[in-house]
């Protein structure tokens, strides 16, 4: 199951108590399925979930008796087509929430809207209808795909009015319509939250946190590893450069703080300066003082001999 079925068979769960709640969300359902016409056309939806809700708004919110067929989605898998096959029914359905079928243009009507908790379930039926939401652990993504220019204005309006939380949609045009679209994963989740799909907020939350630890575990071993490879590159060069002293010189013509040091850096090149420092007494600035020496001594011999070294 995608996670967008997971969502929206989570939200074709919840009872509807209230009697304007419930035609707010036949409201958002219908006005919002492309078929909310005088004219007649049908919805599909490979969910049998959200059929039956739309069919179980249509009767309890609107009064009117849509019908269910079998049918083939666009991605040639078993479908569920929602229809009001009579013109009256259909004439019925948009008077109901204050349309006529002749309007210029189709836009959300607020006055359906009677309370708070109707917006959440008018948003609530158009997810179920037009709303798609990529998997968390692929991308942060929710959309509304609406049909028309006015009408996903005004759904990009009620978005951003939401006095529970605040969200900063974005709005795009589509081939065939419109997206609005968030893609912030904390405002996906209040979203969710917001329209009841509990279970699904806590998943996107949870892969969320997975991906924080993940990438902050990353970032910790890349430190970790970009300061062992200057580490080993900096004793490499120490040794290389002691090494050019020992074999033209000799250790012997170095004072003797110096000697100590060279002679403890070539036995145990894997030592930090702070376990060097621990060995000679001396602080870890003071090691790298007198190994800053041994680089200029020994890299002015490799220069001036020509010997190969680690520059």
């Amino acid at each position: 199951m995608s996670f967008t079925s997971q969502i929206k068979s989570e939200l074709c769960k919840i009872e509807l108590k209230k009697q304007c709640c419930l035609r707010a969300e036949c409201y958002g359902a219908w006005l919002f399925s492309k078929c909310f016409s005088v004219k007649e056309s049908a919805f599909t939806t490979e969910n049998v979930h959200v059929a039956r809700r739309m069919l179980e708004l249509a009767a309890a919110g609107a009064g009117v008796s849509p019908q269910m067929t079998y049918a083939v989605s666009r991605r040639k898998q078993p479908a569920y087509r929602v229809s009001l096959p009579e013109e009256q029914e259909r004439l019925w359905l948009l008077k109901e929430f204050g349309h006529s079928g002749t309007e210029p243009s189709l836009r959300i009507n607020r006055a359906a809207l009677e309370d708070g908790c109707c917006q959440v379930a008018f948003l609530r039926g158009v997810f179920l209808v037009c709303g798609n939401a990529t998997d968390p652990n692929k991308g942060y993504h929710l959309e509304f795909a609406a049909p028309y220019k006015n009408l996903a204005g005004d759904l990009y309006t009620l978005l951003g009015e939401a006095e529970t939380f605040q969200i900063n949609p974005s709005m795009v045009r589509r081939p065939g319509g419109y997206g609005i679209y968030l893609k912030d994963s904390g405002q996906i989740e209040n979203l969710l939250t917001f329209l009841g799909a509990t279970g699904a907020s806590m998943e996107l939350m949870q892969v969320r946190m997975y991906k924080e630890v993940k990438n902050n575990i990353n970032r910790k071993t890349n430190f970790e590893t970009a300061n062992m490879d200057k580490t080993y590159s900096a004793a490499a060069r120490q040794i290389a450069a002691i090494a050019a002293i020992n074999d033209t010189i000799g250790l012997g013509s170095l004072p003797e703080n110096l000697q100590e040091l060279a002679a403890l850096r070539l036995n145990d090149p894997e030592l930090t300066l702070r376990q060097l420092g621990e060995r000679l007494g001396i602080s870890r600035s003071g090691v790298n003082h007198r190994l800053q020496k041994l680089l200029e001594i020994g890299e002015r011999i490799i220069e001036e001999k020509g010997i190969d070294g680690v520059m």
